[in-house]
């Protein structure tokens, strides 16, 4: 089979080593001669895996003390219930950079007053709001910090007056977070942590509590902070395959290590866009994400655009095509994606301008 390189938004390439493991353990989890998903998530072999993929989250974001990680499921979208209904006692603030900020900020308005502080709608979500205030009386200020549609991301730890509490589901993992900053960071695991089906919060406990309504046990994020992620039975294969990618993750260096290859494959893929006369950037240069990677046929040269999508799959390229909603392409380039990934998509589009100079 010809080599193909994955550029997938989500579910996202993950490293080989850990689909291999992953693949062992389906036949025999540690050992005990019993498939990892045939095992009871009660065995001392799985609390294991349970206690070590905490432990890494930990270590590698260096998360303090007072902050607890928890697994659960049903994806970030469910996350922006969860986070109303165990925050929002009076008012919340969100900034809405693109679809699914202005998702959580809607699921928000279902619960209680809640508001867009800043919007980047006007120009079709291609930059990062600057220059606004975060009123002092909100209950929580909310951040989405990649955009995945649009290609813009937030690549500082804001300083904010109240808590703040950020959706990192595409660039978790990709560089150092101040954790200290965060009332609570969570996201779906499908870019850079692992596969589908698994979504993890990292909260610091001392900020729940705070809202008088009644939580339903499911959603009160203490409920799963007590029982360790298994008050019911978690999402068991996603949880260990993420534990996998965490340690492969590990293994090459850690945060700073992955974020210096992520910066490179960004840069080198950036500056074919900007020198290539076929193709242009989306998002505004000071906000351009190193995981996702927008962009569209130059002005005048749009009627290319399919051609190139079926001559870039003709040379491996697989997941460029553009979200529905906006078209044109995508590259996402999360943290198992190669720089021999890149690099070959760099060299299929100087092929493609070659053929239309």
């Amino acid at each position: 089979m010809a080599k193909v390189h994955v550029f997938n938004a989500g579910p996202c390439l993950l490293p080989q080593v850990a689909i291999d493991n992953s693949i062992e353990a389906l036949k025999d989890f540690a050992g005990t001669g019993v498939s990892l998903i045939s095992i009871s998530h009660r065995t001392k072999e799985w609390d294991a895996v349970m206690d070590e993929c905490r432990s890494l989250w930990k270590e590698l974001l260096r998360i303090p003390e007072d902050y607890e990680v928890v697994f659960l499921g049903g994806g970030a979208s469910l996350q922006f219930l969860y986070v109303a209904m165990n925050f929002l006692e009076k008012k919340a603030g969100y900034l809405d950079t693109g679809v699914w900020a202005h998702k959580a900020l809607k699921e928000a308005q279902g619960i209680g007053v809640a508001e867009a502080i800043a919007c980047s709608k006007d120009r079709n979500y291609c930059y990062i709001p600057k220059g606004y205030e975060i009123p002092a009386d909100l209950d929580y200020f909310h951040i989405t910090t990649n955009n995945t549609i649009y290609g813009t991301e937030i690549k500082t730890d804001i300083d904010c007056p109240v808590p703040l509490i950020a959706d990192m589901s595409s660039d978790i993992l990709s560089r150092r977070v101040d954790v200290s900053k965060y009332a609570m960071i969570y996201g779906g695991a499908q870019k850079n942590a692992g596969p589908a089906g698994v979504t993890f919060a990292i909260i610091r406990k001392d900020a729940l509590g705070k809202v008088s309504r009644y939580i339903p046990t499911m959603l009160d994020y203490r409920t799963h902070i007590d029982k360790l992620s298994m008050f019911n039975t978690p999402p068991v294969f996603p949880i260990f395959v993420m534990n996998e990618t965490l340690k492969w993750l590990k293994g090459i260096g850690g945060i700073d290590a992955i974020h210096a290859i992520d910066e490179k494959k960004a840069s080198t893929l950036y500056a074919e866009i900007d020198r290539n006369s076929l193709f242009r950037g989306t998002a505004d240069k000071e906000d351009r994400s190193i995981m996702n990677v927008c962009f569209v046929m130059a002005e005048g040269r749009e009627d290319l655009q399919d051609e190139f999508l079926s001559f870039a799959k003709s040379r491996g390229m697989i997941g460029i095509k553009g979200h529905r909603s906006v078209g044109g392409f995508r590259a996402s380039l999360y943290n198992a994606c190669t720089q021999e990934d890149v690099d070959a998509l760099v060299s299929c589009m100087q092929e493609f301008e070659k053929m239309h100079i």
